[in-house]
């Protein structure tokens, strides 16, 4: 909880610490709940109740809940709040991995030839807390995995230099909505060799092996996602012939 994880007091705003500031962290930390399913695919979620949960005044959970809401994690209900969409569907979930396909490769390519040593660093010391997420359990550390794995596809495209690319993958959040499909660890342990070999190429200076790198890791993401919507579906059969 940001009051008691990260300030004491009482619900206001701590001292020498703006209201958006603020409204990031209670952001920060509702995206970290989404993550990891501790706020369910279709639950309701109301701004006196998370006021409370996190020990903060109305205000920074309403402008975290409207940045949200332009983004597609929460959907306001007339005169209730707001409510958690249901799981992204397999339709939508090619269509995503199809625009990813199109875009990460050539950020991957223009990274190798464009990123600072500066930011080459910080893609490796992303991989160093990936790593130590990864021997975590349960779905928090899934959830945070996925959180950093978000920063590290972000990071790629920011060294490309190229804000569109940028800007258009932000608004797909293909991670919040892959991660909070399933818990499965095997996502996390397969990703991190994948990235590794991102990171190398683009260290490298590289361009079309960087490229080639980031095709293969969404092409194989989107096989180990694809195979949950198939396990849904066959559960699903089951169910209605039992």
């Amino acid at each position: 909880m940001i009051a008691r994880g990260r300030r004491a007091g009482t619900g206001g705003t701590a001292p020498g610490r703006s209201g958006g500031r603020l409204a990031d962290e209670v952001y920060d930390t509702l995206l970290g709940q989404l993550m990891s399913l501790r706020i369910e695919p279709g639950s309701r979620v109301t701004i006196d109740v998370l006021a409370r949960e996190l020990g903060v005044s109305q205000t920074p959970i309403r402008d975290a809940l409207n940045r949200m809401e332009a983004e597609g994690l929460v959907v306001r209900v007339p005169h209730a709040g707001y409510r958690i969409p249901p799981q992204i569907t397999r339709h939508r979930f090619e269509d995503m991995l199809e625009v990813r396909l199109l875009l990460e490769p050539a950020a991957a390519r223009r990274s190798a030839e464009r990123a600072s040593l500066e930011q080459v660093a910080g893609l490796r010391r992303m991989l160093e807390e990936m790593a130590e997420l990864e021997e975590g359990s349960g779905p928090s550390a899934y959830g945070a995995f996925g959180l950093r794995d978000a920063a590290f596809h972000d990071l790629v495209a920011l060294s490309a230099e190229n804000q569109v690319i940028r800007e258009a993958l932000a608004r797909l959040h293909s991670h919040v909505h892959l991660f909070r499909l399933h818990h499965d660890t095997q996502v996390t342990h397969l990703a991190m060799a994948e990235h590794e070999d991102v990171v190398a190429a683009i260290a490298g200076r590289d361009p079309d092996a960087a490229a080639y790198a980031m095709r293969r890791h969404i092409l194989r993401s989107g096989e180990r996602f694809r195979r949950l919507f198939d396990e849904v579906k066959d559960a699903d059969g089951v169910a209605v012939e039992a």
